[in-house]
């Protein structure tokens, strides 16, 4: 995952390499004779890499023009705050001194996508980057229909 505008550049870098060299396998493999499918399975991985690298990339501008989509569920909070910071245009300098951390500390929670975090952490964060949070049932089970007054918790 793409977190700041310096791995953004060194990704645009990366791809235009990685597109010579593809460019320079795919015609050393048709000089020694292989072609059609058997040239796309040789292609494949160097292909995956760099689509990939794309998508990376176009995830990196979608959040940088505000474009995070929907949180479906908390296994994703960490790039959603992630998402969030860079589409506030904040460094993680910048984030870490609006939060009270060490810039190091941001850097290591974000390498990690705030693995592990508290709600009340989470919280914290989105209420320091101004974003009030919604969540709701978009489909509730079953039992929320059930009339029964006898119904227990678990």
């Amino acid at each position: 995952m793409i977190r700041t505008d310096k791995e953004y550049k060194k990704a645009i870098e990366k791809l235009e390499e990685e597109e010579k060299i593809l460019n320079v396998q795919r015609e050393h493999f048709i000089e020694l004779g292989h072609t059609g499918e058997e040239l796309d399975r040789l292609m494949q991985p160097l292909i995956s890499f760099h689509e990939q690298l794309k998508e990376e990339m176009e995830t990196y501008e979608q959040m940088n023009r505000g474009n995070l989509g929907v949180l479906m569920d908390f296994n994703n909070i960490g790039r959603w705050l992630i998402g969030i910071r860079i589409a506030a245009g904040l460094s993680q300098k910048e984030f870490a001194k609006k939060i009270g951390v060490s810039e190091a500390q941001v850097s290591r929670d974000e390498n990690n996508e705030y693995h592990g975090i508290t709600v009340e952490k989470a919280q914290r964060l989105l209420e320091l980057l101004g974003v009030r949070f919604k969540a709701e049932i978009e489909e509730p089970p079953s039992f929320f229909n059930q009339k029964n007054d006898d119904f227990a918790y678990a």
